[in-house]
């Protein structure tokens, strides 16, 4: 039975090196001189830290246009609210989400069932496997995903006919 996989995945060494970059522009820039705005990284948590609200959100859109390039979508990305730290600073974490979330994985199957494609889809730790009997049947269920907006950038992996 043809077969294929719901993912979300990161690449983790290009968020590396889009915050080593956007470390490097922070480091540059006019606007930024003097400050202690800065970017660490470790795992998959990227630590913001910054003088004032301004130059967080500045720090944010570098953040953001360096992911971009490197193929890496924003909404991958989880911010939690900023939090003042000692000094009068700002700091925010932002964490890179791997896989898809169980709640995410039960609204999938769910539109998928509602949707009356003879298909089956079954929740793998944190992937969808979605199975049936026709190559069309699994194109379309792809069709049915792309069309509905998720707030996760999903992929589709390990087609097996």
């Amino acid at each position: 039975m043809p077969s294929f996989d719901i993912v979300s995945e990161v690449d983790l060494q290009e968020v590396d090196n889009a915050v080593n970059q956007a470390s490097k522009e922070i480091g540059t820039r006019y606007d930024f001189r003097g400050s202690q705005c800065r970017l660490e990284h470790e795992g998959a948590v990227i630590t913001i830290v910054a003088d004032d609200e301004y130059k967080r959100k500045q720090v944010v859109e570098v953040l953001q246009s360096k992911l971009v390039r490197r193929q890496i979508d924003p909404r991958s990305l989880d911010y939690a609210d900023p939090e003042s730290a000692s000094g009068g600073i700002l700091r925010q974490t932002v964490t890179v989400r791997q896989g898809v979330d169980t709640e995410t994985a039960k609204r999938l199957v769910k539109e998928i069932k509602a949707s009356k494609i003879k298909v089956q889809a079954a929740i793998q730790g944190d992937a969808v496997r979605i199975t049936g009997k026709k190559r069309d049947d699994l194109q379309a269920t792809i069709a049915l995903i792309k069309a509905s907006k998720q707030e996760l950038p999903l992929q589709y992996i390990n087609f097996r006919d």
